[in-house]
């Protein structure tokens, strides 16, 4: 991975088998990012993707590989107890157009990735809640 700083923006470069999610969590400590928003195309040949049923409570999630383009690669970098906590969803394309999309838990880069993370100013915390059982953003009631 090789990534480049231009103001609040950083321009990033995911190499042939190496993993996404882990790639933007480097970033995100090496630089100090506490809040920003991700985008990113590219091609991958292995995605871990998950959906939550929110009646259940419960995460499923499943793998897929084959040859894929990223159509779409979208999410947001926060913060949960001091860690980096990374929300991202993935649409996926194969060979026929068929589209499959997901909350992303990794996925490896077969050709390239092209990532683009804008740098927020602030911070934004996540809380665990039993309501909705998810880690949700901590905001001031105005």
């Amino acid at each position: 991975m090789k990534y480049k700083v231009i103001d609040k923006t950083i321009i990033a470069r995911i190499d042939k088998g190496e993993e996404i999610v882990s790639s933007i969590t480097d970033i995100c400590k090496k630089e100090n990012i506490k809040l920003g928003k991700v985008s990113a195309i590219g091609a991958v040949n292995k995605v871990k993707i998950g959906l939550f049923k929110t009646g259940e409570k419960k995460y499923y999630s499943d793998i897929l590989t084959g040859e894929f383009e990223i159509t779409s690669l979208l999410g947001n970098i926060t913060t949960m107890d001091d860690e980096v906590y990374l929300h991202l969803h993935i649409n996926i394309s194969d060979s026929t157009f068929k589209t499959f999309g997901g909350h992303l838990n990794e996925a490896y880069v077969s050709g390239t990735c092209e990532l683009i993370i804008d740098v927020i100013d602030g911070h934004v915390d996540r809380k665990f809640s039993d309501e909705i059982g998810l880690n949700l953003l901590e905001l001031d009631d105005k």
